[in-house]
């Protein structure tokens, strides 16, 4: 994924809600951490991989792929609030899980240690359990970046139209 491009993306759209918002003076980082964790819950959610009482399938592809890079959005706006938009390198290992559910659980761990620290090291741990949790739903790097692109434009739309 060409994480310049989404980083550059991601400040343009923020930099519109934020001056359309009237928030450019606001710190934003812990909205953006529960942002984060109910996107998080969100996709879990479309994916029911955690109901156990259920027999209802999980949603359908391309809903899961827009919640997963819903998630997106707000992971690099965080990476933006710590100003590691120069950052490119977020390929590597992860300690990643082999369920989603223990994925999910993992993810919500590496929000949690990412907000206290606000350190590189925790935000690149964050990204890799994220893009792992993306593996194990099976979206490739060409599909996230994609719906993240289409996902970007929607969200433009949705502030033109009052949402």
């Amino acid at each position: 994924m060409n994480y310049k491009k989404l980083f550059a993306m991601q400040k343009e759209l923020d930099h519109h809600i934020e001056t359309k918002h009237q928030l450019q003076n606001e710190n934003l980082f812990d909205r953006k951490v529960l942002a984060l964790l109910v996107e998080l819950g969100e996709l879990a959610n479309e994916t029911r991989c955690f109901k156990f009482w259920s027999l209802k399938p999980l949603s359908a592809r391309e809903t899961i792929l827009e919640e997963f890079v819903d998630g997106v959005h707000f992971i690099l706006s965080l990476g933006l609030e710590c100003a590691f938009e120069q950052e490119s390198d977020f390929i590597g290992h992860t300690n990643g899980k082999q369920s989603l559910n223990e994925q999910f659980l993992f993810v919500f761990e590496k929000i949690n240690q990412f907000r206290n620290s606000k350190e590189i090291k925790d935000f690149k741990e964050l990204v890799h359990a994220y893009l792992h949790l993306g593996d194990l739903l099976g979206f490739t790097a060409e599909d996230i970046e994609n719906a993240y692109i289409d996902k970007n434009e929607v969200n433009y739309e949705r502030q033109q139209q009052g949402y």
